[in-house]
């Protein structure tokens, strides 16, 4: 099924993930939002588990190994054209990851990695309602 104008919902992952004072941060290398920075996912695949997807999609990425800890929420992430047809519908699930191994090195979906110190989020051209997320998740786990 394409992504661009979908016949239905993709599930998709993504996920915070905290090594000290640092969050492992992506740059978008498709759209929706390309070139822009947040925390890696991408799709769930046939015959995977949300979970499975998380940890893949961040080696992926980044090629940190990371586990899963806590689902942090669900939501839809939809765009529309100019004439209000959707162009993406996601529905994504957020986790809270642990760092488990791995030096970050950007995969092929992601142009470039890094750990990025939670009170520099603006070093880098993160989505806005992305960083409001980071810091609200940080800050009820008394880490921000």
């Amino acid at each position: 099924m394409s992504r661009l104008y979908p016949e239905l919902p993709i599930p998709g992952v993504a996920a915070v993930t905290v090594r000290g004072r640092e969050v492992l941060l992506a740059e978008r290398g498709k759209p929706p939002s390309l070139g822009k920075w947040g925390i890696p996912g991408g799709a769930v695949e046939v015959g995977e588990t949300r979970e499975e997807a998380v940890v893949r999609e961040v080696f992926e990425e980044t090629n940190v190994v990371v586990k899963p800890v806590e689902l942090l929420t669900i939501f839809d992430s939809i765009s529309r054209d100019d004439v209000g047809k959707v162009r993406h519908h996601y529905i994504l699930f957020e986790y809270l990851c642990e760092y488990v191994s791995g030096e970050v090195l950007p995969g092929t979906d992601a142009p470039d990695a890094r750990w990025v110190s939670i009170d520099d989020l603006g070093s880098v051209n993160i989505m806005p309602y992305t960083r409001r997320f980071i810091e609200k998740v940080l800050t009820e786990r008394g880490l921000l």
